[in-house]
């Protein structure tokens, strides 16, 4: 059968990039999305789109009758899943094909036979693949920690944990179940021995229903955070022949072992000794295949639009590969916070062109990032023919790349890119554990102070007057292409500058909070001067571009402000900064003890018992939010009283918002400095 409309199961960056394909191969796409997604990219870059109404997932992308409804009423053949939401769903796939449409995936039964990692354990010892040997929780001792906690349903960290200690076996148990019934609707959890300093390696493969599967070689996607994926690249590095040929062939029989059709990726984790073992096959497009398809000079969406149509692959073997290519994947997060997820308008998004690089979005400048879906922005890719030469320019195309809005985990992507052991590929799912502090500290080279000037030098060009924010701002209170007008000048009885005088700024830089102040003068020539700033000289001041000669060498300074938020790009690092007013503002500060949201998010449940009077003990968890996909807690910063209690499961609620209000008691334990949110999942 000849696909000629087909509906995307999902949103955002998947169901741009399958579009993308489509558009090439002249079938016609079709959107769907829930309210929260209304203006979202992959909605204006389909042919025909269908609401699914409702925001949250659960009553909108994770229901598969709505999805094939819609792909009946725009008139679909076919139904591609993307990855995530039901991808992986057997009933959701069975459901589709039982609407006379075609599914873009695997087999039913191949789906159902990997749906549950432990049965697909069971069925790859019949196969050959090697294993972890399980461990019963039941009757688990010192001798088989550290072990490792995992969801038999699902994946991307929900339900996993490590457990380094007997004791906490138990407890560990039942947040891993209850966190996996929540995700996945299934509550059964495993554990295997973990294996400490292990790399985490994939298989691509591909199949077709004519008896071929492909190997498309390896992935080393071990740089992780929370189970996560962050870079990833192909071919892994440092991995012998022999065991390069042992995974490919596990890759194989794996397939073959359910009847594989489609794409799908096999994945392993290989000690530090070199020996691989099966973790789970992913029954769907991966995030990180466009490493594959840049090595191998592939359309895998291509690819599995051809299977779907029983076609067969191009050839009995894949094509050979050729050079490097590594993936980062640009999340709306702040690494130095616990990883927080981060929300409101992405102003700008600008990333390099060039031979080697690609850019995988479902964003554009003036869209919003939400509360409901992944804080992921974007894929940067680079490919070159050696990872040496991939490495280096997907790290300076993020560095140069203008991303105006809220806090990304650009600056650790590029400082990770650049590790030494990164470098070296010496590789594992502990980078992270051991490097984030120093990943996240202030770099050297940095400066903030002339960055801050830059900004100065070219508001004062701008003039007082001038509205900032030209640009448009997409946020909550306002529709895309909404300007955002700078507040009016604060005017003040009898003071007034004198512009001959020095003029000062105060800015905060973001996120870490430091304050600059900046000395400026506006001489008789209009041209602003640095003010108690030696060895700098203003060589062009414009409003949106400033070069200045420091300690003898010329800087270029991009400047975009909007209201006031400042953002200033140099060459080799970005800067966002706050104008502050000249004067602090009294009814910003809160009460002590005041426990507030660190992200928009939804209040998910309180500690048994929560109610206004009750005694605290410090680092108590208290309120659990939900942001993003995942799972917050708010813990009590001392121990004391809790006077006051606004939260309430199923609240939705801002940043900054006043969760609850804990009195200290002075005689109680010492306190925790900060009400500081941990993610649990």
């Amino acid at each position: 059968m000849t696909i000629t409309t087909l509906l995307v199961a999902n949103r955002g960056e998947i169901a741009c990039r399958i579009f993308r394909t489509c558009r090439d191969l002249g079938i016609t796409t079709v959107a769907v999305y829930s309210d929260a997604d209304a203006d979202a990219l992959h909605v204006r870059e389909a042919d025909l789109a269908v609401r699914l109404p409702g925001a949250a997932p659960a009553d909108t992308y994770l229901r598969g009758d709505l999805v094939v409804a819609a792909a009946r009423a725009a008139g679909a053949d076919a139904v591609h899943p993307g990855y995530g939401f039901l991808s992986e769903n057997a009933a959701f796939a069975a459901a589709v094909q039982d609407a006379g449409l075609v599914w873009v995936g695997p087999p039913v039964k191949a789906i159902e036979l990997m749906a549950s990692k432990t049965r697909a354990k069971e069925l790859m010892t019949g196969a050959g693949v090697p294993l972890l040997a399980p461990v019963d929780p039941a009757t688990a001792s010192e001798d088989d920690l550290p072990l490792l906690l995992k969801a038999a349903a699902g994946g991307g960290g929900r339900g996993m944990r490590i457990v380094r200690e007997l004791d906490s076996l138990p407890g560990e148990l039942l947040a891993a179940a209850a966190e996996a019934a929540s995700a996945f609707g299934d509550g059964e959890v495993f554990a295997e021995p973990y294996v400490e300093r292990g790399r985490h390696v994939e298989v691509q493969v591909m199949a077709d229903a004519h008896d071929t599967v492909w190997a498309l070689g390896t992935r080393d996607c071990s740089l992780q955070r929370r189970h996560q994926k962050v870079i990833e690249e192909a071919p892994a590095p440092g991995l012998d022949e022999a065991l390069r040929t042992r995974l490919h062939e596990a890759a194989v029989a794996a397939a073959r072992a359910v009847g594989y059709r489609g794409a799908g990726t096999v994945e392993f984790l290989v000690s530090a000794e070199g020996r691989p073992y099966f973790l789970e096959m992913n029954t769907r497009l991966q995030v990180e295949h466009p490493v594959t398809e840049a090595v191998f000079g592939l359309d895998l969406v291509a690819l599995q639009l051809r299977v779907a149509e029983g076609e067969p692959l191009p050839s009995p073997e894949p094509p050979q590969p050729s050079g490097h290519a590594v993936e980062a994947r640009l999340y709306a997060e702040d690494p130095a916070r616990d990883w927080q997820p981060q929300t409101g308008a992405l102003l700008t998004l600008e990333v390099p062109e060039g031979p080697g690089l690609r850019l995988d979005t479902g964003y554009t400048g003036g869209d919003t990032i939400g509360v409901h879906y992944d804080p992921m922005i974007a894929k940067v890719i680079a490919h070159a023919p050696a990872r040496t030469e991939a490495v280096r320019l997907l790290a300076r195309a993020l560095e140069s790349a203008r991303i105006h809005g809220p806090v990304t985990n650009r600056d650790l992507l590029v400082r990770s890119l650049r590790h030494p052991d990164f470098a070296a590929a010496r590789l594992d799912t502990g980078f992270y554990d051991r490097h984030l502090a120093d990943l996240t500290a202030p770099a050297a080279g940095r400066d903030p102070a002339t960055a801050a000037l830059a900004a100065t030098l070219a508001e004062a060009v701008r003039g007082p007057e001038a509205v900032r924010g030209a640009e448009a701002v997409r946020g909550a209170e306002g529709g895309r292409g909404t300007a955002v007008a700078a507040p009016a000048p604060a005017r003040f009885g009898a003071w007034r500058n004198v512009p001959s005088g020095p003029q000062r700024k105060r800015y905060r830089s973001e996120p870490d909070g430091t304050e600059h102040e900046v000395a400026y003068r506006t001489p008789r020539t209009g041209v602003p001067e640095p003010h108690e700033t030696p060895g700098t000289r203003v060589l062009a001041a414009t409003p949106n571009h400033v070069t200045l000669e420091v300690d003898g060498v010329t800087r270029h300074f991009a400047v975009t402000a909007y209201a006031d938020r400042v953002h200033v790009d140099a060459t080799d690092a970005s800067y966002t900064f706050t104008a502050l007013p000249r004067f602090t503002d009294p009814a910003t500060h809160t009460a002590p003890g005041s426990l507030l949201a660190p992200m928009p998010g939804t209040v998910v449940r309180l500690a048994e018992g929560l109610a206004a009077g009750i005694t605290v003990e410090a680092g108590q968890p208290l309120i659990w939010l939900e942001a993003m996909k995942m799972e917050h807690r708010i813990l009590a910063p001392a121990s004391g009283t809790l006077t006051a209690l606004h939260a309430a499961p199923g609240h939705q609620v801002e940043v900054g918002a006043l969760l609850a209000v804990v009195q200290e008691d002075p005689a109680a334990t010492t306190p925790v400095p900060h009400p500081v949110p941990e993610e649990t999942a």
